[in-house]
């Protein structure tokens, strides 16, 4: 019988992806980070076909006590420090292993977006969020394969700071609730000055306008439609696999942010992203030597 996975379950995801009973909240080795901080994220480590895995995701049944704003999923101030703590605690414990023995970090991504309080942006929204994806890159350049699983929602900021920097993006379809796109088409409009009713059109077939994980996976920023639940544990794997041997190789070109444009311009949603960075990058040799003078 098929798995079913709806949205606001990623804390039930962990059962059905890593190994029967083996996550553990707020432990990474060693380490045990505070309960008290960011409750709507889960934070720990599990086993992943008995091997050690760093499994970061929020539970959306679990608002935050400090922020009334941070509530469904919504990835706030504390959980971009708390999903920050978790990294650094995993790139700390594995310090003296060689980058082939680094523990996977994966990023259960069901989110609805950042939270827009007022008090959270004077006090440092902004600096919280880029700690995350600071982290990240700092986990990703210590040799840690990093893999998103979008589950359900993947949204604007929450999705930028969670997922978006992985070396590899997976998602289930749409027929498992999941949503990604940059922002609601009433923001788009309001923003690009496009009346809403060519947006609504637009969303229906434009990979840059909808919100599909289809279309994104058009357009190269996801790197693997998984098809149903029960087969993201075999796509995890063969993707830690796969991201190990191309970093062990040198290929880093080959992973993260900078190869989903190209995977974009093979599958034709970014037809002319590669042109416009060829031009520029001509452009700029051309002007160098007069620079160096």
């Amino acid at each position: 019988m098929a798995v079913k996975m709806y949205l606001g379950k990623a804390d039930e995801a962990v059962d059905i992806i890593f190994d029967k009973g083996t996550f553990v909240e707020n432990k990474i080795s060693n380490r045990t980070l505070d309960p008290d901080l960011a409750p709507p994220v889960f934070i720990g480590e599990a086993m992943l076909d008995g091997k050690i895995c760093t499994v970061m995701g929020n539970n959306s049944k679990r608002p935050s006590p400090h922020f009334r704003i941070v509530y469904n999923g919504i990835v706030g101030m504390e959980e971009a420090y708390k999903f920050s703590q978790g990294v650094y605690a995993t790139i700390d414990e594995d310090e003296k292993k060689p980058k082939e023995e680094k523990r996977p970090i994966i990023l259960l991504i069901d989110a609805p977006g950042n939270s827009p309080g007022k008090v959270e942006e004077i006090v440092g929204m902004t600096k919280a969020t880029a700690s995350y994806q600071f982290a990240i890159e700092d986990a990703r350049s210590a040799g840690h394969p990093v893999i998103g699983m979008i589950i359900g929602r993947a949204v604007s900021g929450a999705f930028l700071c969670h997922g978006l920097l992985s070396d590899r993006i997976l998602s289930l379809p749409k027929e498992y609730g999941t949503i990604v796109h940059v922002m609601p088409t009433t923001s788009i409009s309001v923003i690009t000055k496009i009346p809403l009713e060519r947006l609504n059109e637009l969303v229906k077939t434009n990979p840059v306008f909808a919100s599909g994980a289809e279309f994104v996976y058009k357009l190269g920023t996801i790197n693997e439609m998984v098809e149903k639940p029960e087969d993201i544990r075999k796509a995890l794997l063969r993707n830690i696999s796969e991201v190990r041997e191309l970093r062990m190789q040198g290929k880093e070109d080959q992973l993260g942010i900078w190869h989903r444009g190209v995977l974009g311009a093979e599958r034709g949603g970014r037809t002319k992203r590669m042109e416009a960075i060829n031009k520029m990058q001509k452009e700029f040799n051309e002007m160098l030597p007069s620079l160096l003078e």
